[in-house]
């Protein structure tokens, strides 16, 4: 059954066709190596890991049986690889979001889990943050030491928020996406909405047709909003938000984000003008 009527449009489908992976006695050696690729998979945020990233040491602890599908987790989650992906050169805020994701399968529900969480990486450390998810008694109830976790924020149960179903689309953008690859890069993705007791807006991944608003634009390369006048006939504008444009001059260099205010008559145009240069078009709302 679908997540929602748009599961397609959202990239979920793929969660909707596939079960839980689970660790069962007696099992096989396929069903070992299927649990730690969805371990890499969900604690590693479907980013890319090489043969020489790979934790040997703990998958071998799995294989013999000396530790649990859970306690594999844990060595994933305190390892240098997690720690140079997630927690170096990210806001802190960010890395609760992608603990939360990785561990809970879910998005925060309210400031308070952001703030608990912060408090405890500054006062006892960020192996003791781990910890914190992988001992609740909530990973407990929903994965036990079997079960792999998974994106449990798309689903309605039992104790779960409305909020979080919305909030974890802002975290998850396409079952093809990683985590280390999206435009917003290492800031924080609910800190002001979590700040604001407000839920987020559902926006589609940007891999899907027509999906150009898949984050907020910045505010810091072009208003974003037009103050007074009229421009071209119908008087809309719009902003258009740019990555990777290449700036005037030699050497050529790219720019990470620029903007501009154009009428709708120019909007077409504008866009095909954008996309010869090689850039990306990140964001369309209007101005």
């Amino acid at each position: 059954m679908a997540i929602t009527t748009a599961a397609s449009r959202l990239g979920t489908s793929p969660f909707a066709e596939t079960t839980r992976v689970e660790l069962r006695n007696p099992w096989t050696k396929e069903d070992i190596e299927n649990v730690i690729r969805a371990v890499y998979r969900q604690v590693l945020g479907n980013d890319y890991i090489m043969k020489s990233e790979r934790l040997t040491s703990a998958e071998s602890l799995l294989r013999d049986g000396k530790i649990t599908v859970r306690e594999f987790v844990r060595f994933v989650a305190k390892s240098e690889l997690y720690k140079t992906k997630f927690l170096y050169g990210n806001f802190q805020t960010r890395v609760i979001e992608l603990n939360h994701k990785h561990l809970l399968g879910r998005a925060p529900f309210e400031e308070s889990e952001v703030v608990r969480h912060l408090d405890i990486y500054e006062t006892q450390g960020f192996d003791a943050e781990i910890d914190s998810y992988l001992d609740s008694e909530e990973y407990q109830a929903s994965f036990g030491d079997n079960v792999v976790p998974f994106y449990r924020g798309f689903q309605f149960e039992t104790g779960a928020r409305t909020i979080g179903f919305t909030n974890m689309f802002r975290l998850y953008r396409g079952y093809a996406n990683s985590d280390r690859s999206q435009a917003e890069g290492s800031r924080s993705r609910l800190a002001q909405g979590l700040a604001q007791n407000q839920a987020t807006t559902i926006r589609q991944p940007s891999s899907t047709d027509g999906g150009w608003s898949h984050y907020s634009p910045s505010s810091d390369s072009a208003p974003s909003k037009c103050l007074g006048g009229s421009y071209g006939e119908s008087g809309r504008i719009y902003r258009i938000e740019v990555a990777g444009i290449r700036g005037e001059g030699f050497p050529s260099v790219r720019r990470s984000s620029t903007a501009f205010l154009v009428p709708y008559e120019q909007l077409s145009q504008k866009m095909q003008q954008i996309q010869r240069t090689g850039a990306k078009i990140v964001s369309i709302t209007t101005a």
